[in-house]
Order: C-alpha cells, then structure tokens, then sequence
C-alpha cells in the first residue's frame, strides 16, 4: 500500500517550484491534490495535468492565500470537492530582499502577508475539518534563515521564523485531537530561482554546506512525504532543517 493511499493534502502554493515537487510526490505515494496559486494559468493547468496522470484525483484553485475570506471560500471548496482534507501544507511565499536601513513597509507587509498570515488563513479554515476527523498533519514549509538570520532578508526571516512558532504553538493546541503540526526548513535548494544566481554567490554558498552541494526539491518532497505520513505519528511541533548540514 502507498503511504498516503486514501489521504486528501491540500498544498498552497503549488503550480511549480517545491510545491509542485510536493505535490507530485504525494500523488506518488497515492493522495489525491488540492492545490492552490495565485492565479491557475496554463502553468497551473499543466502541473494540474501532469499529477492526475498518477492516477489520483487533482484540481488547482485560485487564491490569493493572504486573503482570509478567499482562504475560507477555498477551503469549503475543497471539501465539497474532496470530502475530507488530511494533510495542509503552506508553502506559498514570497521574497522582498532589502537592508532594513532601505526596507519599505511595503515590502515587510506583503512578505509577512504571504508568508506567514496565509499560514495562519489555511490553518485556521482546516483546523475544524481536521479536528472532526480526528486525525491531521500539517506542514509549514520555513527555512534555515528562520533559524539564525540572515542579512538583506529580516522580513523574510522573521515570517519564516514565525512558521516555526506556529507549527510549534499548533501542535500544542491540537495534539490531543489527533493533529500533528511540524515545520521543514530548506537550505540551498536548486531551483529556477536559485540557478539564476551569478556562479560566485553559489560557490559562496556551497563552501558553507558539508555536503557540498546544493539540495533538491526532491529532497524536500521526500521529508514532506514523511511528515504527511502515518511514518511519523509520533512526530509533531519539530523543525527539520534539510541543508546538508549548513546549519548544524
């Protein structure tokens, strides 16, 4: 039997990067995929094609996930939709990079918005799903610079930072229902993004990691897959750096 044989995930964020590779993977081990994006373009459409052919069942939904009143039309969406949802991973997010000194509220307020209120929106719109069901893991996606910092990016630390005492602060709530709550926290992973970056700031960064290399979404799909798994029912309010080591 596949791991998540019979379970719903819904995944925020997810018509391409690290939720999609999510995604994918849950679809892999038998879950059927709710997802949502800012908008479902053809993108979306294609990610939406490319994990119905596993063989389970899947559908994108536009949403802004910062909105509280879309995040709760979405969810009650969802269940009609799917009937149950037992695995909620929020990982959509953002980066608004800037020295403090040059950091506009702007910039801080949709960081904090995206990253870290829409956990809050989905988490709150699931909880009395999940409670019903007695049985629930939730995954906020963080990162290393959550843990200690890191200059240029104080609104992106501070929402990631703020996953983890959510996750942490969750698992305490709702343990006895249940629901677990945990939190992954990437490193240097390879993606469009970071493969853009110039050849000297990735070196920079590979010198700092004892294994040498930067991570793939594979490798963060396959901790996600563990959490969201019965694997880990003992498993809740934990961060899980995958950084090769860069963070020890």
């Amino acid at each position: 039997m596949k791991l998540l044989e019979g379970k719903t995930a819904l995944v925020t964020g997810a018509a391409r990067g690290i939720g999609k590779a999510l995604a994918l993977r849950f679809a892999q081990e038998g879950a059927n995929i709710a997802f949502t994006d800012l908008v479902i373009d053809e993108n979306g459409k294609a990610t939406e094609s490319e994990i119905a052919a596993c063989g389970v069942k899947c559908k994108g939904y536009a949403s802004n996930a910062a909105d509280f009143a879309q995040t709760e039309e979405v969810v009650k969406q969802v269940v009609a939709d799917f009937g149950r949802i037992d695995i909620l991973v929020n990982n959509a997010g953002i980066t608004k990079d800037g020295l403090m000194m040059r950091m506009t509220e702007s910039q801080w307020d949709a960081v904090i918005a995206v990253n870290l209120k829409s956990a809050f929106n989905f988490i709150h719109a699931v909880l009395p799903i999940m409670m019903r069901q007695r049985a629930g893991s939730i995954i906020n996606m963080a990162s290393v610079v959550g843990v200690h910092g890191n200059a240029g990016q104080s609104n992106y630390a501070a929402s990631k930072a703020g996953l983890i005492a959510l996750a942490k602060s969750i698992a305490q709530e709702v343990g006895s229902r249940g629901i677990r709550a945990n939190a992954i926290a990437p490193g240097f992973i390879e993606t469009a993004m970071t493969a853009a970056l110039p050849d000297n700031v990735r070196e920079e960064w590979s010198k700092k990691i004892p294994l040498r290399r930067g991570g793939k979404v594979e490798d963060i799909a396959d901790v996600a897959t563990f959490l969201a798994s019965d694997m880990s029912s003992y498993v809740t309010g934990q961060v899980i750096q995958v950084d090769g080591g860069m963070n020890m």
